[in-house]
């Protein structure tokens, strides 16, 4: 609707994966070379999780497209199934010509099918996406998969996708074994400010304009309503795009992203930069024992004032008596005893 008034060649904000729009920040680098690696060096079990959202389908994808075929590879998208039904899936993803009847008939299917693999020179690569929905029973039959190798060399690498709570999954008592032998665990995080300006900047690209429609400001509002994550950054800017071809605007103002996230019932996730700060910092450690030491040393002040006061009283007092009776110092030093004054100023000498 809004393709030829951008001068678009196909929308750039699609919540499909595909791989012409791959855009790749720092950390989804560093995750893409860190899981390429222990596939390609045989690591076992490998794990990614990231919130929802946050681009593991799309990085998956690339990565798939980047291992050629001396990787055979097999993708089961929902786990969450019985013990029978995963096997026939596996085996249906790898191309079994029959589907095993039962684990044992698995066993040895699957058997025979990595020791070829192996002799082939090939690599078994089993993806499970959505692990988070796995059940303990099924994951622990996944664990013993990996114990068919040979003695110097892995012939099966699972590789775990899921949401955060899977680690809460593994952390269970019942998977202590599969935990020890996670060899890869990454976590995928959400894109910076600076990074989810790129982002867009790249699939306008792709998409054909180089028009500047997403201004600084209108980024950042990008940024704080969608957390980062590139799902949301998508359906936003999806949203605003059509706001501002109805609009007649070839610039998406921070007004215009403001307006649609509520529309789409998004919050933002961080307060704008300008926004003074809710409640001010708290005070360094050091400062309280500062505070601390600066109280002590006025009441010790205090105190000294009021001890050389009292000695100044009690002079004046002494030369009172000596000036206005006429008795010498033993007389006087007599007087003072029976007052008890003086054990006082000789304790204070």
């Amino acid at each position: 609707m809004y393709l030829s008034y951008y001068h678009f060649k196909e929308k750039p904000f699609q919540i499909t994966t595909d791989s012409r729009f791959l855009w790749l920040g720092d950390k989804h680098k560093e995750a893409f070379a860190t899981l390429k690696y222990g596939v390609m060096d045989n690591k076992g079990f490998l794990l990614l999780t990231g919130d929802v959202g946050t681009g593991k389908t799309t990085l998956i994808n690339a990565l798939v497209n980047s291992l050629g075929e001396e990787v055979i590879i097999a993708r089961i998208m929902d786990p969450r199934l019985n013990e029978l039904d995963f096997y026939k899936l596996v085996a249906d993803a790898y191309g079994f010509a029959e589907l095993p009847a039962g684990k044992a008939d698995f066993t040895l299917l699957f058997g025979k099918f990595l020791e070829k693999a192996y002799l082939d020179r090939k690599r078994v690569l089993l993806i499970i996406d959505e692990s988070q929905r796995i059940t303990d029973e099924l994951l622990d039959d996944i664990r013993m998969l990996s114990n068919m190798e040979m003695e110097h060399a892995k012939l099966l690498n699972i590789f775990f996708i899921g949401q955060v709570e899977f680690n809460d999954i593994l952390l269970k008592p019942e998977n202590f074994a599969l935990r020890q032998r996670m060899t890869i665990n990454y976590k995928l995080e959400k894109l910076s400010e600076k990074e989810v300006g790129a982002y867009i900047s790249h699939r306008l690209r792709v998409a054909g304009s180089s028009l500047k429609i997403f201004p600084p400001d209108s980024v950042r509002a990008i940024w704080q309503f969608s957390a980062g994550a590139p799902r949301l950054i998508n359906i936003i800017c999806d949203r605003a795009l059509l706001t501002g071809f109805v609009e007649d605007s070839l610039q998406v103002g921070p007004g215009v992203i403001s307006e649609c996230s509520k529309e789409l019932q998004l919050e933002p996730s961080a307060p704008p930069v300008s926004a003074p700060p809710q409640s001010p910092p708290p005070a360094p450690a050091h400062s309280v024992t500062e505070n601390h030491n600066k109280k002590q040393s006025k009441y010790h002040y205090l105190g000294f004032i009021i001890l050389f006061l009292l000695v100044m009283v009690f002079m004046l007092l002494a030369g009172y008596f000596f000036i206005l009776i006429d008795y010498d110092l033993e007389q006087i030093k007599n007087l003072l005893a029976r007052t008890r004054l003086w054990e006082f100023l000789r304790s204070l000498y």
